[in-house]
């Protein structure tokens, strides 16, 4: 069996999501860089993987690299809807969505990753346009998650989708170091 430690290091590869104290310019500019990055990052960490390897999951009880890839598209895609609901109402309730169900449908099981590799592509285009030309009125912006509780800025949303990125790739290239791919 997996010691504990070793389990939440596969859970939490580049650790859990800290929010900062302050968001600096160059931490904003930072976190905008890396969701316009992230295609490109998914894309390297699933290169020349075979479809035996896209159906290993990346740990224990984890998604398969395939229903990874595809979490991030649904994830991303439920993010960029968010921005702009909070962007023209006034602190809108957003929708949860049960994330583990959806891994779990036909097309997060089954479809081909390039799906949502170029899903992403074209998505992330759009939403790091919209974040670079975002005021600091509009990055003040906040939905609601009936689920957390929780009002957040938009700002600390960007930093939030940024870690996500690079905490799903970290599970893929991690994956990919462990098995010797």
């Amino acid at each position: 069996m997996m010691q504990e430690s070793n389990i939440e290091l596969l859970k939490y590869p580049i650790g859990v999501f800290e929010k900062p104290q302050e968001v600096t310019e160059a931490i904003l500019a930072t976190w905008v860089k890396d969701i316009i990055d992230l295609p490109q990052q998914l894309r390297q960490a699933v290169a020349n993987l075979t479809e035996e390897q896209l159906e290993i999951p990346y740990r224990p009880d984890g998604w398969t690299v395939r229903q990874t890839v595809h979490h991030v598209a649904d994830s991303h895609i439920n993010a960029y809807i968010r921005f702009k609901l909070a962007l023209t109402e006034s602190t809108p309730t957003i929708k949860p969505y049960e994330e583990g169900l959806w891994a779990e449908l036909p097309d997060g099981k089954n479809a081909p990753i390039e799906w949502s590799l170029e899903l992403l592509e074209m998505l992330h285009k759009r939403w790091g346009m919209l974040l670079e030309n975002l005021s600091e009125r509009e990055y003040a912006k906040k939905f609601y998650h009936p689920a957390t509780r929780h009002e957040n800025s938009l700002k600390i949303i960007t930093g939030m989708y940024s870690w996500h990125g690079r905490h799903h790739v970290a599970h893929i290239n991690t994956l990919r170091k462990r098995m010797d791919w």
